[in-house]
């Protein structure tokens, strides 16, 4: 699944192709993804010009002055700037055609992905409204885990990975994350310090800045806008490294099934 510097990557990549286009038309071959496509993308979309495109957390964000287009790639969902006439394939489930011949093409093999309309503000919509902080943001802190995390009994990890606690931590991150703070991913999240929690947030801002100026994780179905995969998966310490030998202290990796994802760690250098 593509996670915050995935999607964020892809954001970058796509702001200058569609900020300042006047889509033209909205193209919607397949209605049922993970939600029904809103019908506003075709109705009210077309017309109306790309004035900003956002993120908040795995959510694109198409700012037009009439509302949003909000999409999120779900599972293996990417977006493309192709050229509009360019025949579709057979999981090619909605085409934004621009006024200057282009299109933005959302392809979605597995349909967990959403392609969405709000008139309001996406910030009070449904999908979005609960969410936590973004971890790259002046919100998030060594306090803020600290103070949320208090009398918690779950795993720190499944903790970091909760989107109403900070968004965008993912599996790949969290486990990075985890062994860069010397933290035990399996340690109750309400049984680690302030100090630590200190370390940790740092560490989470420090691997998903990294992510992002890499180019994102290039695993399963996920490649950059471009078409290039990214190569953050060439840095990583622990993450599918099972067996092999940390980079610290050479012992064997460990991996552990918590919350139902794989983790993987180093039971000497995390505690």
């Amino acid at each position: 699944m593509p996670e915050l510097p995935e999607v964020e990557t892809s954001r970058l990549g796509l702001t200058p192709h569609v900020v300042g286009r006047v889509v033209k038309t909205a193209i919607v071959r397949q209605k049922k993804l993970r939600q029904r496509v809103s019908p506003g993308v075709t109705r009210t979309l077309p017309g109306l010009a790309i004035d900003n495109l956002r993120r908040r957390a795995k959510y694109l964000l198409f700012d037009t002055q009439a509302g949003t287009l909000i999409i999120h790639l779900g599972m293996s969902g990417t977006l493309r700037i192709i050229d509009a006439d360019e025949p579709p394939t057979a999981h090619d489930h909605v085409d934004i055609v621009f006024d200057d011949g282009k299109a933005m093409r959302f392809r979605d093999p597995r349909r967990f992905g959403c392609v969405l309309w709000t008139a309001s503000d996406p910030a009070r919509h449904k999908l979005i409204s609960h969410l936590g902080p973004e971890p790259l943001s002046d919100q998030f802190s060594g306090e803020l885990l600290y103070t949320r995390s208090r009398k918690r009994r779950g795993a720190i990890k499944n903790f970091i990975m909760d989107g109403k606690i900070v968004v965008g931590v993912g599996n790949i991150y969290a486990s990075e994350a985890l062994f860069r703070a010397g933290i035990d991913p399996r340690r109750a999240a309400g049984r680690v310090s302030r100090a630590r929690y200190d370390s940790l947030a740092k560490h989470i801002v420090d691997v998903l800045s990294e992510a992002i100026v890499q180019g994102g994780t290039s695993l399963r179905d996920f490649t950059r806008q471009d078409g290039q995969p990214g190569y953050f998966q060439q840095k990583l310490n622990v993450y599918g490294r099972a067996d092999e030998p940390c980079v610290t202290c050479k012992a064997p990796l460990k991996q552990v099934v918590i919350g139902q994802r794989s983790s993987f760690y180093c039971a000497h250098c995390q505690r």
